[in-house]
């Protein structure tokens, strides 16, 4: 190191920067902006000379970057004691190139790769270089949303790699923390209406010089959380994953030369760009994608607020426009979007940029080769100054996820829809739960000290049904594809809150000819605690993933709590207590407890006291559901019963199936008592006479349409949330407003009308401006910033209003010409 840091000091005396052949850092990506935009190709590569020259030398190379980023995620999550990292693997690792691209990446929570190339971006735009400097040895550390992340509870550590006085690449590493010292307890509070409140925020700050954390950090960072030696644990995670990686880079210079590895990391990302065309050209048709998701947030009435201008009630409106270009690039629009919020559920570009590139992870690129390569394939249209991109320093992201996880649910089915069309069946995906509730809280533990708890059994929703199969129960979450709810026990080492049951969510995965896979429930009650506080985080009322080909919605959430309960006699008398919650309209779970029982479907409550044997239920969500629930095979209801997916009342009201129960003893895996057996004759008897009813209530969609016109139009039936979410569309764009116009036959001058205090809440957001925190951008970012409301965005945009909602090439459309180059089952 002593050696590195001696030719960075030589180069500056020469007034050379330390990039590749004596640019700073600003000029070398500036030059790869360039060239990317010139040629077409990343960084001007039009050949692969090395992969074409040596492809076995390229493949080694790469390979084994790939395995050493795995294995340094593998040994380093073994460090850290924090059953986030420990038990789910909420880690991730990036190698970079000095401009900031990913080159590769590990296993795990791939969301934060691009957030990391953009903290890097943010440092190189910002001339870093210059102050505070960086350097062979140099440590850094970001969770600013606006720089590079999601939310402030993932924090990111990077390090540079240097060789012969010139900067060959980056190593970083992101987890999500257990707390940051946000005004709540827990790493994503809701309660707090502006920034100031989501916890301790840390802006791309160097912390350390030789490899070795300033005391000066040492000192300040613990005493901003609840759980200071949780952090200490994280830090030294990755750390050292970051540390493997970098001596994983030396060794390969060492062995192929510092050329050769130059070029590889130019190349991978070429190569990526090219797999990620070459597979959209072979799975979809080009053409506009249409789509759009809504997710509720529901904040009037309730208590801790810490505005009271925050008191009300948000609708997201997530309009989704995918547009697959001929060359199989392709661009995502966000234009409709409404206004940001007082609430901690705003997103920045690099969270949604991050949102799509963990779902493309999933869907489009299920390969080796991934890094930044998709990325240069893809435009992103975020409107300035919405809940998807506020460029408001002012604005909260704590849980940015709740909004950022149901605006992409609209992109699983438009890319379900173009494998359809080209007959790619298997990849079809009905989209993931969304991801919720999220238990938190904290206070004062079992142990005495001041503690903090982020349960992240959220792994593991269901999935969304298949084309093929059923989704899979409790398997996953969109943002973690190896999901892992946790060992019970070892949750109950860190967190007072033993669990009184742990079982399969029935009647949660949405009904379809295939069914989305089930979520799941646990049930904690509170033990040796003060001062403790828990809170609820979900959707409730809306289901952002709706079904697919005719397949329903997963089920919408829900609270139950209990506080003042008897549950502590009940334990000393050996009575019956709640265990599960598994059919909420019963009456089971009140009959076995007496109390203060709160029951509701808002799924948001801000933190609230909770004592010993008081109860909370941790319900995770289920997937979408796929096709007409009456084509599933009755025989698969039955087994879903036996399995404990389907309660026997749902299943003949969703799917019309009728059974009726032979033996009350439980043969199968069951949330329900006793042995089941299909009434084929009812059963076929009940579909005819729904499939009846249904074309009797059937109607025209020209008449559909001319009275929704008209309830539009009177405002008919609109609650004022609904009609303020739309409002608020209108006013931040133009071309959505004539869109929206003359769709509903609107005139041009037409308004909703608004309550009082929602007036206010959109006039007082409106007039807040911007306070932009990216002041010194290359040309790469421009298309985040100065989309006016007035003008054409800079990036394509076919969302107007003289175009249908439903116009889609037609049949004939493909692509202008095959692939570049043969394509495989990686491409």
């Amino acid at each position: 190191m002593h050696r590195e840091k001696e030719a960075v000091r030589e180069k500056k005396q020469h007034d050379e920067g330390i990039g590749w052949d004596g640019k700073t850092l600003r000029e070398q990506l500036e030059a790869v902006e360039d060239q990317t935009e010139a040629t077409d190709h990343y960084a001007g590569f039009e050949k692969l000379e090395l992969k074409q020259d040596n492809p076995i030398q390229y493949e080694q190379m790469f390979s084994q970057l790939r395995g050493d980023l795995v294995s340094a995620r593998e040994i380093s999550k073994e460090v850290a004691a924090t059953p986030i990292v420990e038990q789910e693997g909420e880690l991730c690792y990036g190698l970079f190139t000095p401009e900031g691209d990913s080159i590769a990446v590990s296993t795990g929570i791939l969301v934060h790769i691009h957030t990391m190339s953009e903290t890097i971006k943010f440092m190189i735009n910002h001339d870093y270089e210059e102050s505070p400097g960086i350097e062979p040895g140099d440590v850094f550390v970001n969770n600013d949303t606006h720089v590079g992340d999601v939310h402030a509870c993932d924090i990111m550590t990077l390090i540079p790699i240097f060789h012969d006085g010139e900067i060959v690449a980056w190593a970083g590493g992101v987890n999500h923390v257990i707390d940051t010292g946000a005004i709540g307890p827990g790493s994503m509070n809701v309660s707090q209406a502006s920034r100031f409140g989501d916890g301790a925020m840390y802006t791309a700050r160097k912390i350390g010089e030789n490899l070795s954390l300033y005391n000066s950090w040492l000192k300040d960072y613990p005493d901003n959380t609840r759980t200071p030696d949780f952090l200490k644990l994280d830090e030294r995670t990755r750390m050292t994953g970051c540390l493997m990686i970098r001596d994983a880079v030396n060794g390969m210079i060492d062995e192929y030369g510092v050329d050769q590895f130059k070029r590889l990391s130019r190349e991978a990302i070429e190569d990526g760009r090219r797999g990620f065309e070459n597979r959209i050209q072979k799975t979809m048709l080009p053409g506009t994608y249409r789509g759009v998701s809504f997710v509720d947030a529901l904040y009037e009435g309730q208590n801790n607020l810490t505005r009271e201008y925050a008191d009300e009630n948000h609708l997201m409106h997530a309009p989704s426009e995918l547009h697959i270009r001929e060359d199989g690039s392709f661009q995502v629009s966000f234009e409709g979007a409404n206004k940001w919020g007082w609430h901690p559920y705003n997103c920045t570009p690099a969270a949604m940029q991050g949102g799509i590139w963990v779902m493309m992870t999933q869907t489009v690129i299920p390969n080796a080769n991934v890094n930044d390569g998709a990325y240069y394939s893809c435009d992103f249209h975020l409107p300035e100054g919405s809940w998807a991109n506020t460029q408001n320093t002012e604005t909260a992201h704590a849980y940015a996820w709740h909004f950022l996880v149901s605006a992409w649910a609209p992109l699983w089915q438009h890319l379900s829809r173009g494998y359809f069309a080209r007959g790619f069946r298997e990849e079809i995906n009905a989209g993931n739960a969304n991801t919720s509730n999220w238990m938190q809280g904290g206070g004062i533990d079992q142990f005495d000290k001041l503690h903090a708890v982020n349960s992240f059994e959220v792994a593991c929703e269901g999935t969304g049904a298949r084309y093929v199969d059923d989704g899979e129960p409790h398997a996953a979450a969109i943002w973690n594809p190896e999901g892992d709810m946790g060992d019970a026990e070892v949750w109950e080492r860190t967190e007072p809150l033993p669990f009184l049951g742990r079982a399969v969510k029935p009647n949660t995965g949405g009904a379809g000819r295939r069914r989305g896979g089930s979520g799941f429930e646990s049930m904690r009650t509170v033990k040796d605690v003060s001062r403790w506080l828990l809170y609820n985080m979900g959707n409730g009322y809306m289901s952002s993933d709706s079904g697919l080909f005719g397949g329903y919605p997963a089920s919408t959430g829900y609270i139950l709590n209990a506080k003042d309960t008897d549950l502590k006699e009940r334990f000393e008398n050996g009575e019956d207590y709640p265990q599960h919650d598994m059919d909420p309209g019963s009456g089971d779970f009140e009959s076995k407890i007496d109390g203060e029982v709160t029951r509701r479907p808002e799924a948001i409550t801000t933190p609230e006291g909770f004592d010993d044997y008081d109860m909370y239920l941790n319900y995770l969500r289920g997937g979408s559901g796929l096709g007409d629930p009456l084509e599933r095979d009755p025989e698969d209801v039955l087994s879903d019963i036996h399995d404990g997916y389907v309660l026997p009342q749902h299943a003949e009201d969703a799917y019309a199936v009728v059974v009726t129960k032979i033996n009350d003893e439980a043969q199968h895996n069951s949330a329900v008592q006793g042995e089941f057996e299909l009434d084929e004759e009812a059963t076929e008897r009940l579909r005819a006479e729904q499939l009846e009813e249904r074309a009797e209530k059937a109607q025209p969609v020209s008449e559909w349409y001319e009275e929704e016109c008209q309830r539009i139009h009177n405002e008919e039936d609109l609650i004022d949330d609904v009609k303020k979410t739309y409002e608020s569309s209108m006013r931040m764009s133009k071309q959505f407003t004539e869109f929206y116009h003359e769709f509903w036959k609107l005139p041009d001058d037409f308004k909703f009308t608004l309550s009082e205090k929602a007036e206010k809440s959109l006039e007082n957001r409106f007039k807040s401006g911007f306070k932009r925190k990216w002041d010194n951008h290359t040309k790469g970012h421009e298309t985040w910033l100065n989309v006016g409301r007035d003008d054409e965005p800079q990036v394509p945009y076919t969302w107007s209003a003289d175009r249908s909602i439903q116009q889609l090439p037609d049949s004939e459309a493909t692509f202008e010409t095959q692939p570049a180059g043969a394509t495989t089952d990686d491409d």
